[in-house]
């Protein structure tokens, strides 16, 4: 099944030298289908804690199995977890994990984050991480964590924007490459409340994408500053202070 931009994205950013996939709040299993299509990992884990929907993806596993659409010879291992994404069983599994966690807000995603990191500090785990919401709390909270960033893009995807973060729990000063990972991210730097990378475009369209995120970003702000719901003034100074090249990244 053809992915969507966002997905694609995730996708893309999905790089080897992991033996642990946890692809969470899986819903149909799209991504985590297609990663484990291209053999991503040794080990692909779809997380979701509707039980309804992991049954019917057990299912669909098993069938995309027995036809032999997944070569029997090379195919990676799956597993399903019908659980809190708060309390993967990482102890359970050896080498090195990669948890996607997409399709909810940056607030939940700092309660799943926060749990893992609290019960998992001596391990190095990297997160690929897709908010629909509360992108600056989210990003916030990995600096409090003294995560450090691999990599950061914007899209746009069926009129939504969002911003996809590759990051790990360690901090950019500590961080090592992996001898054995020879195709990983090989730079890692602090992470920015407001983002870098995200703002330095390769061409007119994703320009046009940026500015238009930023305009709608602030105006949100904005709006919650005029009604008083909650100070965000800082936040408002924060974009404001984007300084977006006008010349492309080669």
């Amino acid at each position: 099944m053809k992915l969507s931009k966002r997905l694609q994205q995730l996708d893309d950013m999905v790089l080897s030298g992991y033996d642990h996939i946890w692809d969470c709040c899986c819903d149909h299993g799209f991504l985590g289908g297609a990663l484990l299509s291209r053999q991503a990992a040794p080990n692909v884990h779809f997380v979701d804690i509707v039980a309804e929907l992991m049954n019917e993806l057990e299912q669909k596993l098993n069938r995309l199995h027995s036809s032999s659409k997944l070569n029997s010879a090379v195919q990676s291992n799956w597993f399903t977890h019908c659980i809190d994404v708060a309390k993967l069983p990482l102890d359970q599994y050896c080498g090195k994990h990669l948890i996607i966690i997409a399709g909810v807000g940056g607030d939940l995603m700092n309660q799943f984050i926060n749990s893992i990191q609290k019960q998992y500090s001596d391990l190095n785990i990297d997160f690929l991480l897709c908010p629909v919401h509360h992108q600056y709390s989210l990003r916030q909270n990995l600096i409090s964590l003294d995560f450090s960033l691999k990599q950061e893009c914007l899209i746009e995807d069926n009129k939504r924007f969002y911003e996809i973060l590759l990051v790990a729990n360690y901090s950019s000063s500590a961080y090592k490459a992996d001898s054995k990972n020879t195709k990983q991210h090989k730079t890692s730097k602090a992470i920015s409340e407001v983002g870098e990378q995200i703002w330095l475009n390769k061409s007119e369209a994703e320009k046009s994408v940026s500015w238009r995120y930023l305009n709608k970003t602030l105006n949100h702000y904005q709006r919650i500053q005029v009604g008083r719901k909650q100070e965000v003034q800082h936040i408002i100074n924060a974009y404001k202070a984007i300084d977006m090249p006008q010349t492309f990244e080669q």
